[in-house]
């Protein structure tokens, strides 16, 4: 078993984003946006709508801007909380974790990333959201973050995800990494060697 475990939240243990109207939100925040703010992000299985926003987020430092944006962007995500399904398995996987550090890191903010586990009843009290003063997935900023308030190191640590967002912060930290819930071909290009399994009863079961 590793030292701790890191584990996304979209579509990792809960499936929001499936819910979220992210062209709404683009729509809504595209025409505030100057393009010289936006920079290359990871390809991923997302819709471009979806990718477009946590892009913005991601390229965006502390200020105004990200404040506004992130309102509008979260105004959204709160709204399919109601509308939200775990993943199969994601309280067991949890409570199989329960005597381990572990920890959420996700793109959602803190808030509604909370707001979500609760809903659900999955109880994990270390969560890592969107924040202007932490650099986001891709970046492993949040992974490391997450590490220090566990009391553990990014060796011997996993990070569990379904992108390769995921894998990029997992790299950029230093912890290993295992995909789950992931699209098909979601980690050919960028990440040929990582696992990518079917389940969370699978990923536990490689945990072991």
């Amino acid at each position: 078993m590793p030292s701790a475990v890191l584990v996304d939240l979209d579509r990792t243990l809960i499936d929001l984003q499936s819910f979220t109207d992210y062209d709404a939100a683009w729509a809504d925040v595209e025409a505030l946006v100057p393009q010289a703010a936006l920079r290359a992000v990871p390809e991923t299985g997302w819709s471009s709508a979806t990718r477009a926003c946590m892009g913005l987020l991601t390229s965006l430092g502390e200020g105004e801007l990200w404040t506004t944006v992130n309102s509008v962007v979260s105004f959204f995500e709160r709204a399919a909380i109601a509308y939200s399904t775990p993943m199969p398995g994601a309280g067991e996987f949890v409570r199989a974790l329960a005597d381990r550090p572990c920890a959420v890191v996700t793109l959602l903010p803190e808030d509604v990333a909370r707001e979500v586990l609760a809903r659900h009843g999955i109880v994990i009290p270390v969560v890592i959201g969107r924040d202007p003063r932490i650099r986001p997935k891709p970046s492993g900023e949040g992974l490391l973050r997450a590490l220090e308030l566990l009391g553990s190191s990014p060796e011997g640590a996993v990070m569990v995800g379904d992108s390769t967002w995921d894998a990029a912060a997992a790299a950029d930290a230093g912890v290993g990494f295992i995909g789950v819930h992931s699209p098909p071909g979601e980690f050919t290009a960028l990440f040929p060697d990582v696992p990518s399994l079917e389940s969370l009863a699978d990923v536990l079961a490689s945990l072991s």
